[in-house]
């Protein structure tokens, strides 16, 4: 498979800590690719290197096929690399429709599409996707922790994204709530949009991911099928201690 993103070295120090170490990793189009590692591990800090947030000291991004360096998050997603966060981040004061509407003008107009009088049809169909058309006129306030991360998922997706990093969209749900997000984000890679998963809600991981990616002290630890990486032993010191 085509890579879609290639991640070459990547180094990034705060100060005398080192966060990330010659980290190096592929994603191919339209994989489904688990993140994991102890708190700590680095993964913040690779998600915000990969999406322009942060700047790495050493190594390169290359997202179809393009380098990345100097270009800031905002040129990233334009280019289809998009981020929903841990915590969400909607804009309160807007309804939830609205919120859809800014990175559809902000990031897929920029790059030739959503005509404007299609605008409002796209943010009835994404907050559809989600179960969430009933409340478009609501604000974020009055939704409930799940839909939240809908909505979250819904924001990162309105900017049509070719790469969607997923980064803990399940933290804090139920059992029931965690296999909502899960099919979600399985419609979505099935519809064609590579999906890098952070998730700590092993079964999910598991369930999800075709390659498991891992990461401790800023450095990767293991790369390859996820059955086979949660039984390496450095792995498992990693979670459970030596």
């Amino acid at each position: 498979m085509t890579a879609l993103l290639q991640v070459q070295g990547l180094g990034k120090r705060f100060g005398g800590f080192v966060a990330l170490a010659d980290v190096s990793f592929d994603v191919a189009e339209g994989e489904r690719l688990g993140l994991i590692g102890p708190n700590g591990s680095g993964k913040s800090t690779l998600v915000n290197c990969l999406c322009g947030t942060l700047r790495n000291e050493s190594g390169e991004v290359r997202f179809a096929g393009q380098k990345l360096a100097g270009l800031n998050a905002h040129q990233r997603i334009r280019r289809g690399l998009a981020r929903s966060f841990q915590l969400p981040r909607p804009f309160g004061t807007m309804t939830l429709a609205e919120n859809l509407r800014v990175p559809i003008l902000y990031a897929v107009q920029p790059r030739g599409g959503a005509r404007v009088p299609d605008i409002a049809r796209r943010c009835t169909d994404l907050l559809g996707m989600v179960g969430l058309a009933d409340k478009a006129d609501r604000k974020p306030a009055d939704l409930t922790q799940i839909e939240m991360r809908k909505l979250e998922l819904a924001r990162a997706m309105a900017s049509e994204p070719r790469l969607l990093i997923a980064d803990e969209a399940m933290a804090g749900l139920s059992h029931q709530e965690v296999d909502e997000i899960l099919a979600l984000l399985l419609r979505l890679n099935a519809e064609g949009v590579t999906i890098i998963m952070i998730e700590h809600i092993m079964r999910a991981v598991l369930a999800f991911s075709q390659r498991l990616v891992v990461l401790v002290a800023g450095r990767k630890i293991a790369d390859g099928d996820p059955q086979a990486v949660v039984r390496e032993q450095a792995v498992v010191e990693a979670y459970l201690g030596s």
